[in-house]
């Protein structure tokens, strides 16, 4: 065989690798979560009975319509461009209360459509459909911590012993994803948000 057909040889399998490689890359899903910075608040203050908020948990969710308009903390400036919250169950609307002022003065649509006992189906959606680069989420608060195991993030390096506290309101956490949807990074945020019932 000459050296040109072993040239031509050579030139083809490599292209050859180089298609299929491309096709490769080609049938791998898209991450939307690749580059995305989460952030995870705990609905609103509860009343002791009914399924809505206290006035001091309206008051919250009207501030978080400023607050959130960017999000400033720490080394932080985030601009929220997508709102999830826990679906209303016969117990309690308040993930959707928390963050309909919000959704209401941005123009932001509300995603309601995941309940709070199924955090793997909410960091699925968030996987496999487009939605900003920047979401919020409002969740109750028992809930928080399979939330952050389903995004890879650690329950026990961000809540004491695991858990968010019945008493707390007003902790943010923020969860960074690297180029190929890879956590990063968690922090809890203590927010400088003062809220005051009417």
């Amino acid at each position: 065989m000459s050296r040109l057909s072993l040239r031509c040889i050579r030139s083809f399998l490599v292209a050859l690798g180089m298609l299929s490689a491309a096709a490769s890359i080609a049938q791998q899903p898209h991450n939307y979560l690749a580059g995305n910075t989460v952030l995870i608040v705990r609905h609103a203050e509860k009343p002791a009975t009914g399924t809505g908020l206290t006035p001091l948990g309206e008051a919250r969710a009207q501030a978080y319509a400023k607050y959130f308009v960017p999000f400033h903390e720490a080394e932080w400036s985030i601009r929220i461009d997508g709102l999830y919250a826990g679906a209303d169950s016969e117990n309690s609307i308040r993930p959707r209360l928390t963050l309909e002022p919000l959704s209401q003065a941005t123009g932001l649509p509300l995603h309601t459509d995941i309940g709070t006992k199924d955090p793997p189906a909410l960091v699925r959606q968030l996987t496999d459909k487009p939605h900003g680069s920047h979401p919020l989420i409002a969740w109750r608060h028992g809930e928080i911590p399979a939330l952050l195991e389903a995004f890879g993030a650690s329950p026990a390096r961000l809540l004491p012993n695991s858990v968010w506290p019945d008493e707390v309101f007003d902790w943010v956490i923020v969860l960074t994803f690297d180029g190929e949807g890879r956590l990063v990074s968690q922090t809890l945020v203590h927010e400088h948000l003062k809220v005051s019932a009417p």
